[in-house]
């Protein structure tokens, strides 16, 4: 008896051992540097939810790695792939340079995640999976608040960066203001970077001696814009929207705040939802293959406590 309770349990343990090992998988995250608010708060959450997907399941390594630029990042996917990666999820800092590199991970057996940021070529050659928020619905929001509540606005804009997403936000904004008398002044690239976005700003207020919104497609240019109309000392624009559903610019909105009467949620938890999609695929065979858009919440002070989180470095 006692030796057939050994042999049970000695098989118990090499199955349980064999279990475990099969469960053994690494993903890699490739997400752009902290070089701004909203990619500040990616790392943020990749780094969070890299913790809680290897607690939850102790065979999972999962890899972070940042980087600054295009040519940085392709050469952390090749460092991550040497690694033996099960699966990819990828935040791209530009996408279409980094389509080959990419593609070379999906041809090798490995599940890709992208994130936000989609290549011209976003299909299943390039990855399995796609998460982002609703860029397009981004703009729209935008533009339906400006034309509802000032329908013959003269509109500065501050775009984002040239790739793919920028453009969708200024097809979604365009559309948003079709049928008002809303007039665009100028609309330059502040990449994304309050400093950038502040000298924007700077040049609008020379050229322009009125004024009426400004929309600009990031919560934290929204900071430059409004350092640039303090220090101008200009009374006569109205408001700024902005969007992302940062903390500082969710605060100005529950407290009434004139100048950002509303924001538009772009949330850069996202990457967290892409990491935990691609862990249920990879682990519990989850079938989550597809594309995965978020909704673009206009935050109001009626709705603005919902998605207030004082903790958050975002």
């Amino acid at each position: 008896m006692l030796k057939s309770f050994a042999a049970v349990a000695l098989v118990a343990t090499a199955l349980g051992t064999a279990a475990f090992a099969q469960e053994a998988k690494t993903i890699g995250v490739s997400i752009p540097a902290a070089d701004h608010g909203w990619t500040g708060g990616v790392v943020y959450h990749a780094e969070r939810v890299a913790k809680q997907i290897m607690a939850e399941h102790p065979g999972a390594n999962v890899i972070v790695k940042t980087s600054p630029d295009a040519a940085s990042q392709a050469n952390a996917i090749q460092d991550l792939a040497v690694q033996g990666l099960d699966a990819l999820v990828i935040l791209p800092t530009d996408p279409d340079p980094l389509v080959n590199a990419i593609k070379q991970v999906k041809d090798a057996g490995t599940f890709v995640a992208i994130v936000d940021r989609a290549p011209s070529q976003n299909d299943s050659s390039v990855r399995d999976l796609y998460v982002a928020g609703n860029n397009f619905a981004l703009g729209e929001v935008a533009g339906q608040y400006i034309k509802a509540n000032s329908p013959d606005a003269e509109v500065v804009v501050i775009r984002g960066m040239p790739i793919p997403i920028d453009e969708e936000r200024q097809a979604g904004f365009d559309k948003g203001i079709e049928g008002s008398n809303v007039k665009i002044l100028d609309r330059q690239f502040g990449n994304w970077n309050r400093d950038d976005a502040f000298k924007v700003m700077q040049d609008y207020l020379t050229k322009f001696p009125k004024i009426d919104v400004v929309w600009c497609q990031d919560d934290d240019m929204a900071v430059g814009v409004l350092q640039a109309i303090e220090q101008a000392g200009r009374t006569d624009i109205q408001y700024v929207i902005a969007g992302a559903g940062s903390k500082d610019m969710i605060k100005k909105v529950m407290d009434g705040d004139k100048m950002i009467p509303v924001d538009v949620l772009y949330p850069p938890a996202m990457v967290g939802t892409a990491m935990e999609l691609t862990a249920a695929a990879i682990f519990d065979q989850v079938p989550v293959r597809g594309t995965y858009v978020l909704d673009a919440t206009l935050v109001t002070k009626d709705n603005a406590a919902e998605f207030y989180f004082p903790d958050s470095p975002f």
